[in-house]
């Protein structure tokens, strides 16, 4: 008995600690990715909207292309190494690993000439819209194998190599971009699309990069893993055909999985813009403005709070499926429970501060803007159904259950589709938002559903602790909106500058007190584990 609540505790803080490097990684990740908005659309000038928009009708397609072409191997290796390392079978998943590679070199040249010779089709015969997507593909030879490799640090529950060099990716890239950037637009006074093409380009150095970064982990790493290799069982025996289908089957479930969210944005990318037209009387410039609002300027910031969602769900499939593999019933419940508990831990005030904040958070990145805002608003608060989905779908599928949350995902999308062209009729920008929210709505009811039965989690114990985290979610929106009305008595949220004055006065001081609340009530030591206590010694909260 002693030994099982040792081997619980262990696998938590396996969990605790890979979801802390993978959320770092991809929090800091995507703030970056954020910061960089600031002086990128002001060297843009008057055209920053139109660049937005053309940004991100490049970036849906090649994320989709990008999810083909890593065929989510990457996902499924770490999930079968851990399977494999959990039977002490350490060469096998060698060998997964040597044909992962093999199998990601070739996806990735083929997507690569299949993005390049489609841009025309995808392009929709755009001269801009092409010459973008072009300049993305080249991203598709390298980051495949990189994906892979990372993959394989995380089947070792080894996290740390994937978001470090997920750091190293975006400051490459970040670099690279506003580099070029100013250059083409400050220096030689050239067009939008070519600096809007520069900045997608940037994809490919940040990657080879991070491909360096992950180089270097591996050197360390490679005397560990060569002893663990040899002292590998080898009973099982596997063919190279058996290893290439067992990965492929592995890998079609994260493939469309990985692709939900991209799938829900390339149908905003195809059908908004023809929906408004037809059923309104703004230009067409106006509209592709009305699409870059949602699909770039607000994506780009909730993305920093459901990259939470991606990096807990990243570290919870080769955790589970361990514990699924060994037959650990309790041990599966257990951290289920804990990853949705975590995930609403995090998410809710994360989503419903950045929903407070909105207006100058939106200003400081942007431009003052009341529409903006309030789309930025909504778009916080669907994070929280679109980082949920991410959890869920991974823990179906760390049980095997990939049919099913392919179903689901299927089911959302014919939801999407099916309330998609009366919502934006009705509502324009926010209709293709309110559309996005019910077909994920769905899915993770279902998805939940089926956990339940699967796993028999224990429902209304999670319903206590979501309780109490809603509970103290409110009192830090309510602590939130006094600070932020106190500051706008004399700050005007309209100026850039000021704006950051009040989003930090606003965010800390609620942040604080959620903190507080949760050292207070002793949540934060249940779901993080002991080391919280000295947090609170320090604060002298008792």
């Amino acid at each position: 008995m002693e030994e099982a609540v040792v081997e619980e505790q262990t696998a938590q803080e396996k969990m605790i600690r890979g979801s802390a490097w993978m959320t770092a990684g991809s929090i800091f990740s995507r703030v970056l990715g954020a910061i960089y908005i600031i002086p990128w659309m002001a060297w843009m000038g008057g055209q920053a909207e139109l660049a937005n928009g053309l940004f991100a009708k490049g970036y849906n397609p090649y994320s989709l292309f990008l999810v083909i072409a890593t065929a989510g191997v990457p996902s499924a290796i770490a999930k079968q190494i851990s399977y494999y390392n959990a039977l002490d079978e350490y060469q096998t998943g060698r060998k997964l690993f040597k044909k992962g590679m093999i199998l990601m070199v070739i996806t990735g040249i083929i997507c690569f000439l299949a993005m390049y010779l489609l841009a025309p089709i995808m392009g929709v015969g755009n001269p801009d819209e092409i010459k973008v997507i072009r300049s993305l593909s080249w991203a598709l030879l390298i980051i495949p194998g990189m994906s892979l490799i990372r993959g394989y640090f995380q089947g070792y529950q080894e996290m740390a190599p994937s978001a470090i060099s997920q750091l190293i990716e975006q400051f490459a890239r970040i670099i690279f971009m506003l580099a070029a950037t100013f250059l083409i637009m400050k220096v030689w006074h050239g067009e939008m699309v070519d600096a809007v093409t520069a900045s997608t380009f940037a994809a490919f150095i940040g990657a080879i990069f991070s491909l360096a970064a992950l180089g270097y982990y591996w050197l360390r790493q490679k005397d560990r893993m060569d002893v663990l290799a040899a002292g590998s069982l080898n009973q099982i025996e596997i063919s190279t055909n058996q290893i290439l289908v067992e990965m492929v089957k592995e890998s079609i479930p994260f493939v469309v999985i990985g692709s939900g969210i991209t799938f829900f944005q390339l149908i905003d990318q195809y059908t908004f813009e023809k929906i408004v037209l037809a059923t309104s009387k703004i230009t067409s410039d106006e509209a592709k403005t009305l699409f870059a609002l949602f699909a770039f300027n607000a994506n780009k910031l909730i993305m920093i709070t459901i990259s939470i969602a991606v990096a807990m769900a990243v570290t919870s499939i080769p955790l589970i499926t361990e514990a699924f593999t060994k037959n650990l019933g309790k041990e599966v419940r257990k951290q289920i429970s804990t990853n949705i508990q975590l995930f609403s831990f995090i998410m809710f005030p994360a989503a419903i501060g950045m929903a407070i904040v909105a207006e100058p958070l939106y200003t400081l990145f942007y431009k003052h803007s009341d529409l903006g805002t309030t789309i930025l608003q909504l778009s916080s608060c669907m994070s929280i159904i679109l980082g949920l989905f991410t959890v869920l779908s991974a823990l179906l599928q760390s049980l095997n259950q990939n049919r099913y949350a392919i179903f689901c995902l299927i089911v959302g999308i014919g939801v999407k589709g099916a309330v998609q062209y009366p919502l934006v009729s009705m509502f324009q920008a926010q209709g293709a938002l309110y559309a996005t929210i019910f077909g994920f709505t769905v899915s993770c009811a279902m998805m939940l559903v089926s956990l339940q039965k699967l796993t028999h989690f224990h429902v209304k114990f999670v319903l206590k602790r979501l309780l109490l985290i809603v509970i103290m979610t409110v009192i830090m929106a309510l602590v939130t909106i006094v600070v932020r009305e106190a500051c706008y008595l004399f700050i005007s949220p309209m100026d850039r500058g000021l704006a950051l004055v009040v989003m930090l006065l606003s965010a800390g001081v609620g942040g604080f007190a959620y903190m507080y609340l949760t050292l207070k009530t002793r949540l934060a030591d249940r779901l993080l584990g002991d080391k919280v206590a000295g947090l609170r010694r320090r604060l002298k909260i008792k």
